[in-house]
């Protein structure tokens, strides 16, 4: 049996799931992990310290419980549930008083939260990135912050959305495809913002494995199309010197994390 483990917040629980994941992620061991967001009120505390007590009486072995719960009475409720408590706010926040000179003054809700001006910049970045995604347009990219280039199903829609979503940057993406190889080039509206170009590759066997699976036996599919198309793009990027990165053993966030990296771009916590 996996062993159990609670990820409680009295907010979204991010961070708690996070935190936690960075934590158990440096242990060879799978594990069986519940999220419980929203646990705003003693009721509901009372009502998760029950379901990690069963847990407890039912496999013998105490839950992992990681949480990031302000208030006072409802963090300790959960203190008191039968699980090894591993609390995040709390262990940062008192020698951080100290340092500072300067009393928390906790909050529900601030960490993940709707401020009006740096909600707003996050939902204009997301609606950006969705109405530019794949070269739907070309009428707004001087409005972006970053322009994603690539050949088709090489990351850059996943790319351009986690950027928008965790970050606030309005990022457009232009794909090129199997009609434009014959004679590669930059359109004009991306010549124009050439500064904001950002390119992503791929290997082309992991490209035709990708689009294998979505198109099976077809020329776009065919490795030696993806060899063509990935060989002439990587030209290009030289040729234009285009900084790009390759994408085959990265995750989205480590493909994000190397573009900010590289371009400079100013990050936005929200």
């Amino acid at each position: 049996m996996l062993r159990k483990v609670f990820y409680i917040s009295d907010g979204t629980a991010i961070t708690a799931e996070v935190f936690g994941h960075a934590v158990l992620s440096q242990f060879p061991l799978e594990f069986d992990a519940l999220t419980i967001p929203f646990v705003e009120t003693e009721t509901k505390a009372e009502a998760v310290k029950a379901q990690i007590n069963d847990c407890f009486i039912t496999t013998g072995e105490r839950p992992l419980v990681f949480h990031s719960i302000v208030k006072p009475e409802i963090r300790d409720i959960i203190y008191s549930s039968e699980g090894l408590d591993y609390d995040f706010l709390n262990t940062f926040v008192a020698p951080l008083e100290k340092q500072l000179g300067v009393a928390a003054a906790p909050a529900m809700h601030r960490t993940h939260g709707k401020t009006n001006e740096s909600y707003e910049a996050r939902i204009d970045a997301i609606n950006y990135a969705m109405e530019n995604d794949d070269g739907q347009t070309m009428k707004h990219m001087d409005k972006a912050d970053l322009i994603l280039l690539g050949v088709s199903r090489c990351g850059k829609t996943p790319s351009s959305l986690y950027l928008s979503m965790q970050f606030g940057i309005k990022a457009a993406n232009y794909p090129f495809t199997e009609d434009d190889m014959d004679n590669l080039k930059l359109p004009e509206a991306l010549k124009r913002n050439k500064h904001k170009l950002f390119g992503l590759t791929i290997d082309p066997e992991r490209l035709h494995e990708i689009r294998h699976s979505r198109m099976s036996n077809s020329r776009y599919s065919s490795l030696r199309q993806c060899r063509v198309e990935v060989k002439e793009v990587e030209m290009m990027y030289k040729k234009e010197r285009i900084p790009f990165v390759n994408t085959t053993n990265h995750s989205v966030e480590e493909i994000a994390t190397k573009i900010l990296e590289e371009t400079g771009l100013k990050r936005h916590m929200f």
